[in-house]
Protein backbone atom coordinates (compact mmCIF):
# COMPACT_ATOMS: atom_id res chain seq x y z
CA UNK A 1 0.00 0.00 0.00
CA UNK A 2 1.17 3.29 -0.88
CA UNK A 3 1.93 5.97 2.03
CA UNK A 4 -0.68 8.03 2.36
CA UNK A 5 -0.53 11.94 3.07
CA UNK A 6 -1.97 13.39 6.20
CA UNK A 7 -6.01 13.09 5.81
CA UNK A 8 -7.64 16.36 4.83
CA UNK A 9 -10.80 17.24 5.11
CA UNK A 10 -11.95 16.97 1.24
CA UNK A 11 -15.60 17.15 1.50
CA UNK A 12 -17.23 20.04 -1.00
CA UNK A 13 -16.00 23.64 0.95
CA UNK A 14 -18.56 26.04 1.77
CA UNK A 15 -17.10 28.82 -0.51
CA UNK A 16 -18.48 28.53 -3.41
CA UNK A 17 -20.64 31.35 -4.11
CA UNK A 18 -17.70 33.63 -2.78
CA UNK A 19 -15.64 31.95 -5.52
CA UNK A 20 -18.29 32.28 -7.98
CA UNK A 21 -18.26 36.22 -7.16
CA UNK A 22 -15.04 36.66 -7.13
CA UNK A 23 -14.92 34.98 -11.03
CA UNK A 24 -17.46 37.16 -12.14
CA UNK A 25 -15.62 40.36 -10.51
CA UNK A 26 -12.48 39.13 -12.18
CA UNK A 27 -14.38 38.77 -15.39
CA UNK A 28 -15.46 42.54 -15.35
CA UNK A 29 -12.14 43.48 -15.01
CA UNK A 30 -11.44 41.54 -17.70
CA UNK A 31 -14.02 42.14 -20.18
CA UNK A 32 -13.43 46.12 -19.29
CA UNK A 33 -9.85 45.63 -20.33
CA UNK A 34 -10.09 43.63 -23.51
CA UNK A 35 -13.20 46.01 -24.38
CA UNK A 36 -10.34 49.08 -24.22
CA UNK A 37 -7.14 46.70 -25.86
CA UNK A 38 -9.82 45.46 -28.83
CA UNK A 39 -11.08 48.83 -29.63
CA UNK A 40 -7.62 50.26 -29.91
CA UNK A 41 -5.65 47.33 -31.64
CA UNK A 42 -9.03 47.92 -34.68
CA UNK A 43 -8.75 51.57 -34.77
CA UNK A 44 -4.94 51.41 -34.96
CA UNK A 45 -4.56 48.83 -37.78
CA UNK A 46 -7.99 50.51 -39.56
CA UNK A 47 -5.86 53.82 -39.24
CA UNK A 48 -2.69 52.28 -40.87
CA UNK A 49 -3.84 50.43 -43.66
CA UNK A 50 -5.78 53.93 -44.86
CA UNK A 51 -8.81 52.59 -44.61
CA UNK A 52 -12.07 55.05 -45.10
CA UNK A 53 -15.47 54.55 -42.87
CA UNK A 54 -17.27 52.81 -45.42
CA UNK A 55 -14.79 49.86 -44.57
CA UNK A 56 -16.05 49.46 -41.01
CA UNK A 57 -19.38 47.83 -42.05
CA UNK A 58 -17.14 45.69 -44.68
CA UNK A 59 -14.74 44.83 -41.50
CA UNK A 60 -17.59 43.06 -39.46
CA UNK A 61 -19.07 41.61 -42.07
CA UNK A 62 -16.07 39.65 -42.86
CA UNK A 63 -15.82 39.36 -39.10
CA UNK A 64 -18.87 37.89 -38.89
CA UNK A 65 -18.46 35.71 -41.69
CA UNK A 66 -15.25 34.35 -40.16
CA UNK A 67 -16.21 33.56 -36.82
CA UNK A 68 -19.51 31.92 -37.32
CA UNK A 69 -17.97 29.21 -40.09
CA UNK A 70 -18.18 25.70 -38.68
CA UNK A 71 -16.10 23.23 -40.10
CA UNK A 72 -15.43 19.76 -39.12
CA UNK A 73 -11.62 19.05 -37.75
CA UNK A 74 -9.16 16.57 -39.12
CA UNK A 75 -6.51 14.64 -37.87
CA UNK A 76 -2.96 16.01 -39.13
CA UNK A 77 -1.11 12.77 -39.70
CA UNK A 78 -1.86 9.94 -41.51
CA UNK A 79 -3.51 6.95 -39.50
CA UNK A 80 -5.25 3.89 -39.92
CA UNK A 81 -8.47 2.76 -38.00
CA UNK A 82 -8.13 -0.40 -36.38
CA UNK A 83 -11.16 -1.00 -35.03
CA UNK A 84 -14.64 0.43 -34.06
CA UNK A 85 -16.79 0.57 -30.57
CA UNK A 86 -19.29 1.94 -29.90
CA UNK A 87 -18.41 5.10 -28.19
CA UNK A 88 -14.32 4.90 -30.08
CA UNK A 89 -12.45 3.75 -32.57
CA UNK A 90 -8.41 3.09 -32.22
CA UNK A 91 -6.35 5.36 -34.67
CA UNK A 92 -2.91 3.61 -35.61
CA UNK A 93 -0.15 6.30 -36.32
CA UNK A 94 2.93 3.41 -36.22
CA UNK A 95 6.22 3.53 -37.87
CA UNK A 96 6.59 0.49 -39.25
CA UNK A 97 9.90 1.01 -40.22
CA UNK A 98 11.52 1.62 -37.43
CA UNK A 99 12.05 -1.23 -34.37
CA UNK A 100 9.37 -2.53 -32.52
CA UNK A 101 8.57 -1.85 -28.85
CA UNK A 102 5.78 -1.52 -26.35
CA UNK A 103 3.24 0.55 -28.04
CA UNK A 104 1.64 3.49 -26.82
CA UNK A 105 -1.94 4.58 -26.25
CA UNK A 106 -3.35 7.72 -25.86
CA UNK A 107 -6.45 8.78 -24.32
CA UNK A 108 -7.31 12.29 -25.59
CA UNK A 109 -9.46 14.92 -23.93
CA UNK A 110 -13.30 13.75 -23.21
CA UNK A 111 -15.25 16.93 -22.88
CA UNK A 112 -17.31 17.24 -25.46
CA UNK A 113 -14.60 18.31 -28.54
CA UNK A 114 -13.02 15.81 -31.35
CA UNK A 115 -10.07 13.65 -30.33
CA UNK A 116 -7.62 14.89 -32.86
CA UNK A 117 -6.59 17.77 -30.35
CA UNK A 118 -3.64 15.41 -29.94
CA UNK A 119 -2.92 15.39 -33.50
CA UNK A 120 -3.96 19.46 -33.59
CA UNK A 121 -1.46 20.48 -36.40
CA UNK A 122 1.96 19.20 -37.89
CA UNK A 123 3.68 21.05 -35.60
CA UNK A 124 1.50 20.79 -32.82
CA UNK A 125 0.80 17.07 -32.12
CA UNK A 126 1.47 14.76 -29.13
CA UNK A 127 1.21 11.87 -31.82
CA UNK A 128 4.22 13.57 -34.00
CA UNK A 129 5.86 14.29 -30.42
CA UNK A 130 5.95 11.12 -29.44
CA UNK A 131 6.83 9.62 -32.58
CA UNK A 132 9.90 11.76 -33.20
CA UNK A 133 10.88 11.22 -29.37
CA UNK A 134 11.73 7.59 -30.60
CA UNK A 135 7.49 5.74 -30.06
CA UNK A 136 7.28 3.34 -32.91
CA UNK A 137 4.20 2.22 -31.97
CA UNK A 138 1.72 5.19 -31.32
CA UNK A 139 -2.03 4.89 -31.18
CA UNK A 140 -4.71 6.83 -30.44
CA UNK A 141 -8.62 6.50 -29.24
CA UNK A 142 -11.27 8.26 -31.14
CA UNK A 143 -13.87 9.01 -28.81
CA UNK A 144 -16.79 9.19 -30.76
CA UNK A 145 -20.51 11.50 -30.09
CA UNK A 146 -22.81 10.07 -28.14
CA UNK A 147 -26.57 9.02 -30.02
CA UNK A 148 -29.34 7.75 -28.20
CA UNK A 149 -28.70 4.21 -28.77
CA UNK A 150 -24.54 4.68 -26.79
CA UNK A 151 -26.71 7.20 -24.21
CA UNK A 152 -26.30 4.69 -21.84
CA UNK A 153 -22.79 4.29 -21.45
CA UNK A 154 -21.52 3.99 -18.40
CA UNK A 155 -17.64 4.07 -17.19
CA UNK A 156 -17.34 0.44 -17.30
CA UNK A 157 -18.26 0.90 -21.04
CA UNK A 158 -14.98 2.78 -21.93
CA UNK A 159 -12.72 1.09 -19.48
CA UNK A 160 -13.83 -2.41 -21.26
CA UNK A 161 -12.79 -0.66 -24.36
CA UNK A 162 -8.91 0.70 -23.28
CA UNK A 163 -8.78 -2.89 -22.37
CA UNK A 164 -9.62 -4.39 -25.68
CA UNK A 165 -7.46 -2.03 -27.19
CA UNK A 166 -4.53 -2.78 -24.81
CA UNK A 167 -5.20 -6.59 -25.95
CA UNK A 168 -5.21 -5.91 -29.33
CA UNK A 169 -2.55 -4.55 -29.38
CA UNK A 170 -0.67 -6.88 -27.26
CA UNK A 171 -1.43 -6.78 -24.33
CA UNK A 172 0.67 -4.23 -22.49
CA UNK A 173 0.56 -0.69 -23.36
CA UNK A 174 2.08 2.79 -22.09
CA UNK A 175 -1.08 4.66 -21.45
CA UNK A 176 -1.55 8.61 -21.92
CA UNK A 177 -4.22 9.73 -20.13
CA UNK A 178 -5.40 13.49 -20.97
CA UNK A 179 -7.63 15.92 -19.21
CA UNK A 180 -10.72 13.63 -18.24
CA UNK A 181 -8.95 10.79 -19.98
CA UNK A 182 -6.13 11.12 -16.95
CA UNK A 183 -8.15 9.67 -14.53
CA UNK A 184 -9.72 7.53 -16.47
CA UNK A 185 -6.59 6.14 -17.95
CA UNK A 186 -5.62 6.24 -13.61
CA UNK A 187 -8.53 4.08 -13.08
CA UNK A 188 -7.91 0.97 -15.88
CA UNK A 189 -4.52 1.35 -14.23
CA UNK A 190 -5.85 0.44 -11.30
CA UNK A 191 -7.87 -2.16 -12.17
CA UNK A 192 -5.33 -3.76 -15.08
CA UNK A 193 -1.96 -2.78 -13.92
CA UNK A 194 -0.27 -5.89 -15.55
CA UNK A 195 -1.43 -4.35 -18.73
CA UNK A 196 0.27 -0.94 -18.30
CA UNK A 197 4.08 -0.31 -18.88
CA UNK A 198 3.67 3.28 -18.07
CA UNK A 199 1.25 5.85 -17.13
CA UNK A 200 1.39 9.40 -17.97
CA UNK A 201 -1.18 11.60 -16.82
CA UNK A 202 -1.55 14.98 -17.96
CA UNK A 203 -4.05 17.99 -16.62
CA UNK A 204 -6.38 15.67 -15.02
CA UNK A 205 -8.42 15.84 -11.98
CA UNK A 206 -7.14 12.99 -10.10
CA UNK A 207 -7.99 14.91 -6.58
CA UNK A 208 -11.08 17.07 -7.73
CA UNK A 209 -11.18 18.82 -4.09
CA UNK A 210 -7.95 19.86 -4.43
CA UNK A 211 -6.79 23.73 -4.50
CA UNK A 212 -9.96 25.77 -5.25
CA UNK A 213 -10.80 25.34 -9.18
CA UNK A 214 -13.38 27.40 -10.79
CA UNK A 215 -15.40 24.72 -11.91
CA UNK A 216 -15.76 23.20 -8.35
CA UNK A 217 -16.66 26.66 -7.55
CA UNK A 218 -19.52 26.70 -9.82
CA UNK A 219 -20.12 22.85 -9.34
CA UNK A 220 -20.24 23.67 -5.52
CA UNK A 221 -24.08 26.41 -6.25
CA UNK A 222 -25.26 23.98 -8.78
CA UNK A 223 -25.49 21.38 -6.97
CA UNK A 224 -26.05 22.02 -3.11
CA UNK A 225 -26.40 19.38 -1.16
CA UNK A 226 -25.71 16.64 -3.56
CA UNK A 227 -28.42 16.97 -5.48
CA UNK A 228 -28.28 16.81 -9.33
CA UNK A 229 -31.21 17.74 -10.11
CA UNK A 230 -29.82 20.35 -12.20
CA UNK A 231 -27.42 17.79 -14.17
CA UNK A 232 -29.91 15.46 -14.47
CA UNK A 233 -32.78 18.42 -16.02
CA UNK A 234 -29.87 19.10 -18.42
CA UNK A 235 -29.28 15.70 -19.81
CA UNK A 236 -33.21 14.46 -19.66
CA UNK A 237 -33.74 17.72 -21.98
CA UNK A 238 -31.46 16.41 -24.45
CA UNK A 239 -32.47 12.81 -24.57
CA UNK A 240 -30.53 11.22 -22.21
CA UNK A 241 -26.92 13.08 -23.61
CA UNK A 242 -24.69 15.77 -22.64
CA UNK A 243 -24.76 18.19 -25.82
CA UNK A 244 -20.94 19.24 -25.95
CA UNK A 245 -22.38 23.44 -26.77
CA UNK A 246 -23.06 22.97 -22.82
CA UNK A 247 -19.51 22.35 -22.08
CA UNK A 248 -18.25 25.02 -24.30
CA UNK A 249 -20.47 27.33 -22.75
CA UNK A 250 -19.53 26.29 -18.99
CA UNK A 251 -15.97 26.71 -20.40
CA UNK A 252 -16.20 30.35 -21.70
CA UNK A 253 -18.42 31.50 -18.57
CA UNK A 254 -15.33 30.71 -15.89
CA UNK A 255 -13.46 33.51 -18.70
CA UNK A 256 -16.28 35.42 -20.82
CA UNK A 257 -13.21 38.28 -21.34
CA UNK A 258 -11.15 35.52 -22.74
CA UNK A 259 -13.87 35.08 -25.55
CA UNK A 260 -14.46 38.59 -26.15
CA UNK A 261 -10.48 39.62 -26.17
CA UNK A 262 -10.51 36.60 -29.18
CA UNK A 263 -13.10 38.04 -31.14
CA UNK A 264 -12.18 41.62 -30.72
CA UNK A 265 -8.74 40.63 -31.56
CA UNK A 266 -9.81 38.83 -34.99
CA UNK A 267 -11.98 41.61 -35.87
CA UNK A 268 -8.66 44.53 -35.13
CA UNK A 269 -7.16 41.89 -37.06
CA UNK A 270 -9.41 40.83 -39.69
CA UNK A 271 -6.82 41.60 -42.79
CA UNK A 272 -4.06 39.89 -41.46
CA UNK A 273 -4.23 36.44 -42.68
CA UNK A 274 -1.60 34.41 -40.27
CA UNK A 275 -4.03 36.03 -37.48
CA UNK A 276 -7.34 34.52 -39.34
CA UNK A 277 -5.89 31.47 -40.70
CA UNK A 278 -4.51 30.74 -36.78
CA UNK A 279 -8.11 31.78 -35.47
CA UNK A 280 -9.80 29.42 -37.86
CA UNK A 281 -7.91 26.33 -37.10
CA UNK A 282 -8.79 26.59 -33.16
CA UNK A 283 -11.97 27.43 -33.77
CA UNK A 284 -12.63 24.70 -35.87
CA UNK A 285 -11.25 22.32 -33.69
CA UNK A 286 -12.92 24.05 -30.32
CA UNK A 287 -16.77 24.74 -31.62
CA UNK A 288 -17.31 21.09 -33.20
CA UNK A 289 -18.69 19.65 -30.27
CA UNK A 290 -19.67 16.32 -29.99
CA UNK A 291 -22.65 14.88 -26.89
CA UNK A 292 -20.99 12.75 -23.91
CA UNK A 293 -23.61 9.79 -22.51
CA UNK A 294 -25.90 11.11 -20.30
CA UNK A 295 -25.31 8.29 -17.74
CA UNK A 296 -21.49 8.82 -18.09
CA UNK A 297 -21.58 12.02 -17.12
CA UNK A 298 -24.21 12.32 -14.70
CA UNK A 299 -21.85 9.34 -13.01
CA UNK A 300 -18.85 11.50 -12.93
CA UNK A 301 -20.29 14.17 -11.57
CA UNK A 302 -22.19 12.25 -8.85
CA UNK A 303 -18.66 9.86 -7.50
CA UNK A 304 -15.79 12.13 -8.45
CA UNK A 305 -16.63 15.77 -9.02
CA UNK A 306 -18.69 15.86 -5.94
CA UNK A 307 -17.80 12.79 -3.90
CA UNK A 308 -14.22 12.50 -5.07
CA UNK A 309 -14.54 8.73 -4.42
CA UNK A 310 -11.36 7.84 -6.52
CA UNK A 311 -8.77 9.98 -4.48
CA UNK A 312 -10.53 8.58 -1.04
CA UNK A 313 -10.40 4.72 -2.19
CA UNK A 314 -14.27 4.49 -2.38
CA UNK A 315 -14.80 4.59 -6.41
CA UNK A 316 -16.39 1.27 -7.72
CA UNK A 317 -16.48 -0.03 -10.76
CA UNK A 318 -17.63 -3.15 -12.27
CA UNK A 319 -18.42 -4.49 -8.82
CA UNK A 320 -14.26 -3.42 -8.12
CA UNK A 321 -13.11 -0.81 -5.64
CA UNK A 322 -10.00 1.44 -7.57
CA UNK A 323 -7.28 1.20 -5.49
CA UNK A 324 -4.60 3.83 -7.09
CA UNK A 325 -1.72 2.09 -4.80
CA UNK A 326 -2.14 -1.23 -7.64
CA UNK A 327 -0.28 1.69 -9.84
CA UNK A 328 3.31 0.76 -9.34
CA UNK A 329 5.05 1.69 -12.89
CA UNK A 330 6.85 4.29 -13.79
CA UNK A 331 4.53 7.70 -13.60
CA UNK A 332 4.43 10.94 -15.19
CA UNK A 333 2.73 13.52 -14.13
CA UNK A 334 2.23 17.11 -16.72
CA UNK A 335 0.30 20.45 -15.21
CA UNK A 336 0.18 23.54 -16.68
CA UNK A 337 1.17 26.85 -14.58
CA UNK A 338 -1.88 28.33 -15.84
CA UNK A 339 -4.52 26.11 -15.88
CA UNK A 340 -7.45 27.12 -13.77
CA UNK A 341 -9.57 24.54 -15.14
CA UNK A 342 -7.25 21.56 -12.97
CA UNK A 343 -5.19 23.50 -10.74
CA UNK A 344 -1.89 21.68 -10.48
CA UNK A 345 -2.65 19.93 -7.03
CA UNK A 346 -5.33 17.64 -8.60
CA UNK A 347 -2.63 16.24 -10.95
CA UNK A 348 0.31 16.22 -8.11
CA UNK A 349 -2.14 14.34 -5.68
CA UNK A 350 -1.79 11.32 -7.67
CA UNK A 351 1.47 10.84 -6.29
CA UNK A 352 0.83 10.25 -3.08
CA UNK A 353 -1.40 7.34 -3.96
CA UNK A 354 0.52 5.44 -6.21
CA UNK A 355 3.00 2.63 -4.80
CA UNK A 356 5.46 3.63 -7.66
CA UNK A 357 9.28 4.56 -6.30
CA UNK A 358 10.14 7.84 -5.99
CA UNK A 359 12.71 7.74 -8.51
CA UNK A 360 10.39 6.62 -11.31
CA UNK A 361 7.94 9.63 -10.82
CA UNK A 362 8.30 12.41 -13.15
CA UNK A 363 6.93 15.42 -12.86
CA UNK A 364 6.68 18.57 -15.19
CA UNK A 365 5.39 22.05 -15.29
CA UNK A 366 4.37 23.43 -18.76
CA UNK A 367 3.43 27.27 -19.18
CA UNK A 368 0.51 28.32 -19.92
CA UNK A 369 -3.00 26.79 -19.18
CA UNK A 370 -4.70 23.94 -20.04
CA UNK A 371 -5.33 23.41 -23.58
CA UNK A 372 -1.77 24.26 -24.18
CA UNK A 373 -0.64 21.60 -22.36
CA UNK A 374 -1.96 19.06 -24.82
CA UNK A 375 -1.23 20.81 -27.78
CA UNK A 376 0.92 24.05 -27.32
CA UNK A 377 5.05 24.47 -28.62
CA UNK A 378 6.53 24.83 -25.38
CA UNK A 379 4.18 22.16 -23.81
CA UNK A 380 5.68 19.17 -26.63
CA UNK A 381 8.90 20.48 -26.89
CA UNK A 382 10.09 20.89 -23.73
CA UNK A 383 7.53 18.74 -21.31
CA UNK A 384 6.47 16.24 -23.70
CA UNK A 385 9.25 15.28 -25.39
CA UNK A 386 11.75 14.32 -22.07
CA UNK A 387 8.02 12.45 -21.08
CA UNK A 388 8.34 10.23 -24.49
CA UNK A 389 11.88 9.74 -24.56
CA UNK A 390 12.01 8.03 -21.24
CA UNK A 391 8.93 5.77 -22.25
CA UNK A 392 11.41 4.87 -25.50
CA UNK A 393 14.44 3.73 -22.50
CA UNK A 394 11.11 1.34 -21.12
CA UNK A 395 9.63 0.08 -24.16
CA UNK A 396 12.40 -1.53 -25.45
CA UNK A 397 11.03 -5.04 -27.65
CA UNK A 398 13.03 -8.01 -29.03
CA UNK A 399 11.58 -8.07 -32.67
CA UNK A 400 10.51 -11.45 -32.38
CA UNK A 401 7.86 -10.69 -29.42
CA UNK A 402 6.39 -7.70 -31.20
CA UNK A 403 2.53 -8.74 -31.75
CA UNK A 404 1.41 -7.87 -35.43
CA UNK A 405 -1.61 -5.92 -35.59
CA UNK A 406 -4.37 -5.49 -37.37
CA UNK A 407 -4.50 -4.12 -40.72
CA UNK A 408 -7.16 -1.48 -41.97
CA UNK A 409 -7.11 1.24 -45.08
CA UNK A 410 -5.35 4.96 -44.40
CA UNK A 411 -7.77 7.75 -43.21
CA UNK A 412 -6.74 10.42 -41.82
CA UNK A 413 -10.19 12.12 -40.79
Amino acid sequence: MATQPPADDVSPKKAGPEGVLASLAAAQTGTYDALMRGTRDYWANFMARGASPVDVPLDLLKWWGTALRSERPHWATPNKVLTEWSVARLRDFSDSDRPPMIPTLLLPPHTGHDSCIVDFAPDQSQVRTAREAGLTRVYSMDWTGATPETKHSSITTYITVIAEAVQLLGGKANIVGDCQSGWLASIYAALYPQTVNSLAVAGAPIDYHASDPHLYDGLRVLTPGYNLGFYRNVVAANGGVLPGDFLIAGFMGMRPHDELSRQLQLLANIHDRGHVDRYRKFETWFRWTQSIPGDFYLWTIEHLFQKNQLIKGELVVGGRTVDLSEITVPLYLIVGSEDLITPPEQVWALEHHVSTPADQVMKRTAPGGHLGLFMGHEALSMHWTPVFADMVKRSQLPAADAPADATAPETSE
